[in-house]
């Protein structure tokens, strides 16, 4: 029997795969300590701590522990050293902000001052709006008791009237001739027409007259402007009932 001879290229395929993975092997546990110091924090990749990184025993960043090591001072102190300084105002801006500072006080005084008079107008308008209202309730008033007063005074003057209407005309002349002058007029002015033409009739001739003058003088003075009527000379007040007596 005749033995076949083995093949070579399988057997060339399984050397090849197994050179590949043992040098796969070998790179992966040189690169292993590499991606090991990547993934730590202040660790460089080939071993040695990183740039910035806090060297080994250092506390972590912010916490400040009592009874730090002297090179940890040391470049605190020197880290402070190289920062920038604040820089300096020179004289001309302190002067400038001390005016801007100035001005802004006397601004705020001035707008105090200012809403100080507007709160005092205001109390001052409503106390004049006040005295204003109370003005108007007072002339109200007093309009509504000289009303009054005019209704009582023509009133009095009506039932004196119609007392000298009824009597004769001579006893009434007789009355009226000693009557005096302001009096008269009234009575006469507020009389019907027909009796005080019969009473006048009755009357002295001289005292008729004088009283016919003055009545057609109080009627015209009556109907003009008050200057005229001042500068007339003519009485325009009417007389109180009360003022009677002799003379004339």
């Amino acid at each position: 029997m005749k033995i076949a001879a083995p093949r070579m290229l399988p057997a060339t395929i399984v050397a090849l795969a197994a050179l590949l993975g043992m040098k796969s092997v070998g790179l992966v546990r040189a690169v292993a300590p590499a991606f090991a110091a990547a993934a730590t924090p202040g660790v460089a990749a080939v071993g040695g701590p990183a740039a910035g990184a806090p060297p080994p025993g250092a506390p972590p960043a912010g916490v400040t522990t009592i009874g730090a090591p002297a090179a940890t001072r040391a470049a605190t102190r020197a880290a402070a050293a190289l920062s920038p300084p604040a820089p300096a105002i020179s004289a001309q801006e302190k002067a400038l902000l001390v005016d801007l500072r100035a001005r802004r006080a006397r601004l705020d005084a001035r707008a105090h001052a200012l809403s100080a008079r507007e709160s005092l107008l205001t109390a001052a308008e409503r106390r004049l709006d006040q005295r204003v209202a109370e003005l108007k309730v007072l002339e109200g008033k007093l309009r509504a008791l000289d009303s009054a007063r005019q209704a009582r005074a023509d009133d009095a003057w009506t039932g004196l009237v119609k007392v000298y209407q009824s009597m004769k005309p001579r006893e009434a002349a007789k009355i009226f001739d000693k009557l005096k002058m302001p009096v008269l007029l009234a009575v006469v002015d507020r009389m019907d027409a027909r009796r005080a033409a019969a009473i006048l009739a009755a009357m002295q001739p001289e005292r008729a007259r004088e009283v016919t003058d003055r009545l057609a003088a109080l009627r015209v003075s009556r109907d003009a402007p008050p200057v005229e009527a001042a500068a007339g000379g003519v009485p325009t007040s009417t007389p109180s009932p009360g003022a009677s007596g002799a003379g004339g």
